[in-house]
């Protein structure tokens, strides 16, 4: 039975639906002695800021049940390394690059989306404006609408990619935000980002992240993300990119059936370096048996 698995999003062809997620994959070189680039969907670059950061102090991740929680804040060798080492790093392979942009202001967003736009390696744009760690800005951006319409209209005057924006789960209303960035332009929006959480070693009795607070992310907070993602595909006309506790075919069908026409695998990366392209059979099986002769059947089914 021939199967196609291919998904378009903003007009950009993937061969499958699967990505990985950004922060969780590098830039593609560290895991490619792992897996084969060549079988995902597209490689999503770690945030890409206008000067290297150096992120967080440490302790900076943290283990927690059906999960882990991170503070790393976005430590990044900034734009003109990623562009000379990783970017021309990726040119080996047949995949799609989107890189993820991240910034402590308008200005250093719209630098980043700047150098970035005659880039041929660059397919997409995913804005970042969803990260709990940086406390210039991040999760201000994310969590006013106003603020993330600004924002995405911003970027769009400067970007020659379709921009997906990031959207954070830390918010009353997804489906607010999501419409938010629609109206200022975007061409896509994913989501989940991680959970504010907080653990205490009581043994030390002392806070365990050297922030305080981190992001919670893996399977624990995978139905909260399904939900959110079917909300967001239910308030748009752009296409939605789910991600959140994403470790196997079944979770990945989960989103993609609530709507998502793309899946960022995430923390399941840390654990199973092959976890995108064994997620990535797993959907080919599921569609062998199930008798689905095209992945674009399920999005959005139920």
């Amino acid at each position: 039975m021939n199967i196609n698995t291919k998904v378009t999003i903003c007009g950009i062809e993937l061969k499958n639906p699967i990505m990985t997620a950004s922060g969780t994959f590098g830039s593609g070189m560290e895991y490619s002695e792992f897996t084969d680039l060549n079988r995902l969907g597209a490689v999503v670059t770690k945030g890409v800021a206008n000067v290297p950061w150096e992120g967080n102090g440490t302790p900076r991740v943290a283990e927690t049940p059906s999960g882990m929680m991170n503070a790393i804040g976005l430590q990044n060798p900034g734009v003109d390394v990623f562009i000379r080492r990783d970017l021309e790093f990726l040119r080996k392979f047949d995949t799609k690059v989107i890189v993820n942009v991240c910034g402590h202001s308008e200005e250093e967003y719209c630098e980043v989306v700047e150098r970035l736009a005659d880039e041929p390696r660059v397919d997409m744009l995913e804005i970042n404006i969803s990260c709990p760690n940086v406390k210039e800005g991040g999760i201000a951006f994310g969590t006013d609408p106003h603020t993330a319409e600004r924002i995405t209209a911003a970027v769009k005057k400067k970007a020659h990619q379709p921009v997906i924006m990031k959207l954070s789960p830390n918010v009353t209303s997804i489906p607010d935000m999501a419409r938010a960035v629609e109206a200022g332009g975007a061409d896509a929006v994913s989501l989940i980002n991680t959970i504010t959480g907080m653990k205490i070693d009581v043994n030390r009795r002392r806070f365990l992240l050297a922030n305080k607070t981190g992001g919670v992310s893996g399977p624990a907070i995978h139905p909260i993300a399904v939900r959110m993602v079917y909300e967001a595909a239910h308030s748009v006309h752009i296409p939605v990119i789910g991600m959140g506790g994403c470790t196997d075919a079944e979770s990945a069908l989960e989103f993609i059936m609530a709507g998502a026409a793309g899946v960022a695998v995430g923390t399941a990366n840390f654990r199973d370096p092959h976890a995108a392209v064994r997620i990535i059979s797993g959907i080919e099986t599921f569609m062998r048996q199930q008798g689905v002769n095209n992945i674009n059947e399920l999005i959005g089914c139920v």
